[in-house]
């Protein structure tokens, strides 16, 4: 079985480094040795900082890839608009348990991540930095890096910078589960797409990216575009921070050029000649064949052309002494757990995925792989966030990617493999628990909300003052008949039942001894739905 992955596995250099200068050197660049080694930073003007993202034509290095010139320029022309301050955030919630480089640099390098989000405070004018963390290592490393800049929290400050940790999941990383954390809440989605550019932290335009793009920019910013370009492609230049685990001799953190062969990365980590796949971008990730391995190069275009995907920038080889399919089903499950548990798509979804996988993999035949497609297709664009549409790709990626095992399953007994558990999960298959951010706020709710439809006449207002547990369906009314409320929320669902305009809501305390649904919310028939609703 492949152990969980460390915190800050090797890492390894391809070619000359930049963000890992003075590993060589020191576990960690304290301010002192950062600045020997690195050198001091010149202050950059808002519009010459994007034009420098621009130039190196800097993405986001969380896995979506987003430009980060027009994600600066977007925060800075809407807090002008507004006549408001932006706030900047850093997001080092690397919760998947194939990931590390994110958690490697916070660890060893903290100051280049701040100098890349410090250089983005100043040249817009933010007054606030928080810097999102869930592991106790990476949480005290980026506390004692504020330390050493004289930087904190404290009112006549004249930057406010904090450390915001919230519990290992995989949804904590989404921008909108960071941001609804610093405001206070859980680190869950809200239920609502907003850009964060526009109203992020406390309403604020907030610029918000990955540790990685922020000491990105820091690199570029010291030594310019024209020398940053002389590294790795013309189109993608510079270096990137890989991830290599799965099936290899030694898991590590790389640094590599961009157009390196993706074949040479997977020697170094000490990787089977002749893959069965290779899962690129991590759990929401592609699956590429070893055909596929022997073309790419690391780059975020190359792996798009051979079906990969360079996501968050996790590499995971499969050998050949085990079922593809089993590995998948692990991650499947692993993935299902995580859900935040509060859109049908995530929370049922999901868990009917990886039951639909296990069922093609026990010889469920062709009915099982239909259902198993059928449900992939469904939960997609649906969710609250991208988990849902993230793990629907990694299962729709592994039935295409492995025909003949998933034939041997389907049509026959099976591969006849066994599973060696060889992509890394956390110990025990599940995320860690007992962090701070999961406590009484996350508990089990002391409350019910109920929907009469006897007297609901579709007025809406339940979704617009309490979105965290009611939507409204196709026909206007709520897609809920009865709900647990968050006890972060408690104080909306009161709003909510005082507000509703036919009185159609009530709350019912959970008496003791009776134990609060694990499913929130329940999904229910509304008025007039009748038979269409139930075969969906």
């Amino acid at each position: 079985m492949n152990e969980a992955l460390p915190d800050v596995p090797e890492v390894r250099v391809v070619g000359l480094p930049q963000l890992t200068s003075g590993f060589d050197l020191v576990e960690r660049l304290d301010l002192p040795m950062h600045l020997k080694v690195h050198g001091p930073l010149e202050p950059l003007g808002g519009e010459q900082l994007a034009q420098l993202a621009e130039r190196i034509n800097l993405r986001g290095r969380g896995g979506a890839g987003f430009p980060f010139h027009k994600k600066l320029r977007s925060v800075a022309e809407s807090a002008i608009r507004r006549g408001v301050r932006p706030v900047v955030v850093v997001n080092g919630s690397e919760d998947e348990p194939a990931c590390r480089k994110d958690t490697v640099l916070i660890n060893r390098a903290p100051h280049l991540i701040l100098d890349g989000a410090l250089l983005c405070a100043e040249a817009m004018g933010a007054r606030t930095l928080v810097i999102g963390v869930t592991r106790e290592s990476t949480q005290r490393s980026m506390e004692t890096a504020l330390a050493e800049r004289g930087l904190g929290n404290g009112r006549r400050s004249a930057l406010r910078a904090r450390v915001q940790r919230n519990p290992v999941r995989m949804v904590t990383g989404a921008a909108a589960s960071l941001i609804r954390s610093i405001d206070g809440g859980p680190a869950i989605p809200p239920g609502r797409k907003v850009s964060a550019s526009r109203s992020g932290v406390g309403g604020a335009p907030t610029l918000l990216s990955n540790a990685e793009t922020f000491a990105q920019l820091a690199i570029a910013a010291r030594i310019g575009p024209e020398r940053y370009g002389n590294t790795g492609l013309y189109d993608e230049p510079g270096t990137v921070m890989l991830t290599v685990s799965g099936a290899v001799a030694r898991p590590m953190v790389i640094e590599v050029p961009t157009g390196v062969p993706l074949r040479y990365v997977l020697q170094l980590a000490g990787a089977p000649p002749v893959p069965q796949g290779v899962l690129t971008g991590g759990y929401h990730g592609r699956w590429i064949d070893a055909a596929a391995v022997d073309e790419a190069i690391v780059s975020r275009v190359s792996l798009q052309r051979v079906g990969g995907s360079l996501g968050a920038g996790a590499i995971l080889p499969l050998g050949q002494g085990t079922c593809p399919l089993g590995e998948s089903l692990r991650v499947a499950q692993w993935l299902a757990q995580e859900s935040a548990g509060q859109c049908g798509p995530c929370r049922l979804g999901l868990p009917a995925a990886a039951r639909g996988m296990e069922d093609v993999l026990n010889g469920g035949g062709p009915a099982a792989l239909e259902a198993l497609r059928q449900i992939a297709r469904n939960v997609k664009r649906r969710g609250a966030c991208s988990h849902p549409d993230g793990s629907a790709m990694f299962l729709e990626s592994t039935v295409e990617a492995f025909t003949d095992d998933l034939a041997a399953h389907v049509l026959g007994s099976g591969c006849g493999r066994p599973v060696e558990g060889v992509l890394p999960l956390f110990e025990g298959g599940a995320s860690p628990t007992g962090v701070p951010g999961g406590g009484e706020e996350n508990g089990p709710s002391r409350q019910k909300i109920h929907v009469d439809w006897t007297l609901c006449r579709g007025h809406g207002l339940c979704a617009d003052i309490f979105p965290e547990v009611f939507e409204l369906g196709a026909d206007g009314f709520p897609t809920v008949a009865q709900a647990d409320v968050p006890r972060f929320a408690e104080a909306k669902a009161v709003r909510a039942v005082r507000r509703c305009p036919a009185l159609a809501l009530r709350i019912e305390e959970v008496t003791r001894g009776q134990a609060p649904s694990s499913r929130t919310p329940l999904p229910a028939l509304s008025p007039g739905r009748g038979r269409r609703a139930l075969g969906r």
